[in-house]
C-alpha cells in the first residue's frame, strides 16, 4: 500500500519541499511583464492610476465608503489610523434587485452624514467589484459578483454617478487590494520604505505593487519618471502545475477554470481540495472501511474544519465532521499526513509570488529602506494547521534576503485596511 506521501505524488501533488521556487518566480515575472506590455497573460496587471508618493498630512481626516461584499461601511478615517462614526448597512442590491436611485441613495446619504467632519477634499471609496479603473480614479463596473442585483449600474462610472447625487465633489475609487497597499503608508511613521506591496489572502487572494511608469508600456502618455500601483489580479495566474485533486475540486466550482492560483492558496478552496484528497485516498484503500464509507457521504468540507482538524484543535461550539470520520487514531494520522501538505504548499506558493512582486519592485530595497508588505486576510493570519505567516517569512528570507539581498518587512497588521487605504487615496 502507498504511503500518504507516495499517494500525493502519484496524483501530481507537489509537496512544499519539492516546489521549484526559482522556476515559479521566473514564471510570475514573465507573466507580469507580458501583462504590463499588453501581451496575452494570465495576470491582468491593471493600472490603479494612484501612486504612493508624498507624506500623509498629519491629522488629515477623510470621508470613506467601503463596498465589497453584502454590506458596506462608511466612516471618518484619520491617520494614524483611527476610524470614527462608523456605520454598517446592507449593500444595495444584496436583499433584492434595485434600480439606480435605490442603489446610489444610501451611499450619498452616508457621505452627506460624515463629510462635514472631513478635512480631505476628496472622498475615498473602496469598491471591490469587477471594474475598470480610470485615470481620474473612477471605476466602470463590468459585472456584479457576490450576489448583488443592480443591473442598471453595470457599465456605469460609479464615482461620477455618486457625485451627481451629491451635487459635485471629488472622489478616489480604489479596489481592496490597492487600498491594502496604501494602508501600509499608515505604518510609516519615521521609517522610509523603498516600495510597497498589498496582499490579501482570505476567502480569495490578490496582490498589488508599485511599478515604474516606464515599464507600463500598454498605457500611453504616462510620465516616464513616475510610478503607480498595479493591481495584478494574481489569483488568475495559470502557470503553476496543479494536481488531480486541484482539477477535480475546480471542476465542481461555479467558475471552473477561473483563478487557478487562487484555488491553490485561498481559504475558499483549501477545504474542498482536502476533501478531494481524502475521498481519493479512501478509494485507494488508505483509510479504514468505516472512514471510507463516511467520507463518501460528505458533500462539502469547509477550510476552517480542515484547518482545525490538521491542528488537532477542537473549536468551542463547532462540531467538526472530520473528528467523527477519523475517530480511529490510525485514520486520523493518515488524514493529517494528507491534509497538512495542502497548507504547506499554500504557504510556499504565497511566498513565491510575493517574492516575485518584491523582485519586480525591489530596486534599492536595502535594510535601511526595505519593501513594505501589508498582508491582510483570515487565511494568512488564522491558519493554525501550520505556522503559516512564519513559514511565508522564512521562505521570503531565503528567496529575497539571502539569495538576492532584497530586504522587506511585513508591516504590523492594519485593522480595517481597505477603509484606511481608501482614506489615504483621498488624501494623497
Amino acid at each position: 500500500m502507498q504511503t500518504p506521501e507516495e499517494f500525493l505524488k502519484a496524483n501530481g501533488f507537489v509537496p512544499a519541499a519539492d516546489i521549484d521556487r526559482q522556476a515559479l518566480i521566473a514564471l510570475f515575472l514573465s507573466e507580469m511583464e507580458k501583462g504590463l506590455n499588453g501581451e496575452p497573460s494570465s495576470l491582468r496587471m491593471i493600472p490603479a492610476y494612484v501612486g504612493v508618493g508624498g507624506k500623509i498630512p498629519s491629522g488629515a481626516r477623510a470621508a470613506v465608503l467601503d463596498a465589497g461584499g453584502t454590506n458596506f461601511r462608511s466612516a471618518i478615517v484619520s491617520i494614524p489610523p483611527k476610524i470614527e462614526d462608523r456605520k454598517n448597512q446592507p449593500m444595495p442590491g444584496s436583499k433584492g434587485e434595485v434600480g439606480e436611485e435605490e442603489f446610489y441613495a444610501p451611499f450619498a446619504e452616508e457621505l452627506k452624514r460624515v463629510a462635514p467632519k472631513a478635512t480631505a477634499k476628496k472622498f475615498g471609496w473602496c469598491f471591490s467589484y469587477n471594474a475598470d479603473v480610470t485615470p481620474d480614479l473612477d471605476a466602470r463596473l463590468n459585472c456584479w459578483t457576490k450576489g448583488i442585483r443592480a443591473p442598471s449600474i453595470v457599465g456605469q462610472y460609479v464615482g461620477k454617478e455618486l457625485l451627481k447625487r451629491l451635487g459635485g465633489g471629488q472622489i478616489a475609487v480604489v479596489n481592496d487590494t490597492v487600498a491594502t497597499l496604501l494602508a501600509a503608508k499608515a505604518t510609516e511613521g519615521d521609517k522610509t520604505y523603498s516600495s510597497y506591496i498589498g496582499f490579501i489572502l482570505g476567502t480569495g487572494t490578490n496582490t498589488a505593487y508599485v511599478e515604474k511608469n516606464r515599464n507600463i508600456t500598454k498605457v500611453k502618455g504616462l510620465d516616464p519618471d513616475g510610478s503607480m500601483i498595479i493591481n495584478a489580479e494574481s489569483g488568475a495566474m495559470d502557470k503553476v502545475p496543479r494536481s488531480k485533486f486541484d482539477e477535480a475540486m475546480d471542476a465542481k466550482q461555479p467558475d471552473p477554470g477561473h483563478a487557478p492560483f487562487e484555488k491553490m492558496i485561498a481559504g475558499a478552496y483549501l477545504g474542498p481540495t482536502g476533501l478531494e484528497i481524502f475521498k481519493a485516498a479512501a478509494k485507494a484503500g488508505l483509510f479504514s472501511p468505516k472512514a471510507a464509507q463516511q467520507l463518501a457521504g460528505i458533500g462539502q468540507l469547509e477550510s476552517i474544519d480542515l484547518n482545525n482538524f490538521c491542528a488537532a484543535h477542537k473549536a468551542e461550539g463547532r462540531d467538526n465532521i472530520l473528528d467523527t470520520v477519523f475517530a480511529d487514531p490510525n485514520d486520523a494520522k493518515v488524514a493529517r499526513k494528507l491534509g497538512i501538505p495542502v497548507f504547506e504548499r499554500a504557504a510556499v506558493l504565497t511566498a513565491i509570488h510575493l517574492a516575485a512582486f518584491c523582485i519586480k519592485s525591489g530596486e534599492g530595497a536595502d535594510a535601511a529602506e526595505p519593501i513594505a508588505i501589508n498582508a491582510d486576510g483570515s487565511t494568512y493570519y488564522k491558519t493554525i494547521a501550520i505556522p503559516f505567516a512564519e513559514t511565508v517569512k522564512r521562505e521570503l528570507d531565503d528567496m529575497l534576503v539571502k539569495r538576492r539581498n532584497i530586504h522587506y518587512v511585513i508591516t504590523p497588521q492594519v485593522d480595517d485596511a481597505p477603509m484606511v487605504g481608501a482614506a489615504i487615496a483621498a488624501m494623497l
